[in-house]
C-alpha cells in the first residue's frame, strides 16, 4: 500500500484551519481562524491565507507556498521556536519590527505538531 503525503502548501493550509476552528477542548477553544483569504494562490514568497487568533488578538499568520505552509507568530515567539524544535517543525527567526519566529508546516502530518504549538503559545497566556 503506497502512503501519500500531503505537500501542498494550500491544502496543509486547509488542514491547519479545520484543526484550529473544530477544536473546542482546552486553550484552542479560544481560538479562530480569521481575515481568511478563500482564493489564496501559493506563491514562493509566501501568500498570506489567514490570520490565527485568540480572542482579539493575533497570534500569527499563515503563509501560504507551494509545498508548505509558515506561520509567522507574533505573540510567543520564544514559545513558539522552543515548541515547534521540540516537536521537530523548521524554525527560524525573523528580524523584523517587531520580530517574529516562523514556523514552517511541511505535510500534512505536521499540523497536529503545529496545532500544538499554538495550544501552548494560548495555554501559556491564560
Amino acid at each position: 500500500m503506497v502512503e501519500e503525503r500531503t505537500t501542498d502548501g494550500r491544502r496543509i493550509a486547509e488542514l491547519l484551519a479545520s484543526e484550529l476552528d473544530g477544536r473546542e477542548d482546552g486553550a484552542l477553544e479560544a481560538v479562530s481562524v480569521a481575515n481568511a483569504d478563500r482564493d489564496v494562490e501559493p506563491s514562493a514568497d509566501g501568500a498570506r491565507a489567514y490570520d490565527v487568533e485568540a480572542g482579539d488578538d493575533r497570534l500569527a499568520r499563515a503563509f501560504v507556498h507551494p509545498d508548505r505552509l509558515r506561520l509567522e507568530f507574533e505573540r510567543g515567539r520564544e514559545l513558539a521556536a522552543e515548541m515547534a524544535t521540540e516537536l521537530e517543525l523548521r524554525v527560524r527567526p525573523k528580524a523584523s519590527t517587531p520580530p517574529k519566529t516562523l514556523v514552517f508546516v511541511e505535510s500534512g502530518a505536521a499540523v497536529k505538531r503545529a496545532t500544538d504549538v499554538v495550544d501552548a503559545i494560548v495555554d501559556a497566556d491564560a
